[in-house]
């Protein structure tokens, strides 16, 4: 072989590398971009103004909604439960529904409906997911208090391209998706 064969094997190499770690790299950014925050529409569209908890249908506050979207249209969103009054009053604050597997520390969740309850210790919530429909317990996770200055949510998950939590109040809970 020439040096000048070789000499354009090798570009062609370098070339292929190149464009192979921007592709890899490229991927690996659409699939944390390819959720966002949604809409107050796309939320009130998807979750229900009187939830399916047990047996009952408990009320919810809308305007604590939110949730994150993908480009598929799946949805991952939550809102508060408005309990009093209901048996539920005093073991479960929110409703979460979701449309694509997630999973908070050692709690994976798969499609479906869930509630929330916690009980606060001094730094942290501990956070209890339940079935919905029949309020079996699904794991606990651990949420730690956000530094000081942050604003207190009543309910929010962030998208993954922000910082990939679910806050309530001051306490944040990092999150993961699923495939």
């Amino acid at each position: 072989m020439s040096p000048a064969s070789i000499m354009r094997i090798h570009k062609i190499s370098s070339l292929l590398l190149a464009v192979s770690l921007l592709s890899s790299t490229a991927l690996t950014a659409q699939s944390k971009s390819s959720w966002r925050a949604a809409t107050a529409d796309e939320l009130s569209a998807t979750l229900p103004a009187r939830a399916p908890v047990a047996r009952e249908r408990i009320e919810t506050e809308m305007r604590t909604a939110s949730g994150i979207i993908d480009t598929r249209g799946k949805v991952i969103a939550g809102v508060v439960l408005i309990t009093a009054g209901y048996s539920a009053d005093g073991k479960y604050s929110h409703y979460l529904l979701v449309q694509s597997p997630i999973s908070f520390e050692n709690v994976a969740l798969s499609p479906g409906s869930y509630v929330i309850g916690w009980t606060r210790s001094e730094d942290s919530l501990a956070i209890t997911f339940y079935d919905a429909a029949t309020g079996t317990n699904r794991g606990t996770a651990s949420a730690h208090r956000l530094t000081t200055g942050s604003r207190v949510e009543s309910f929010r998950i962030w998208p993954p391209g922000d910082h990939a939590i679910l806050q309530i109040g001051r306490f944040a809970l990092p999150y993961t998706l699923g495939e």
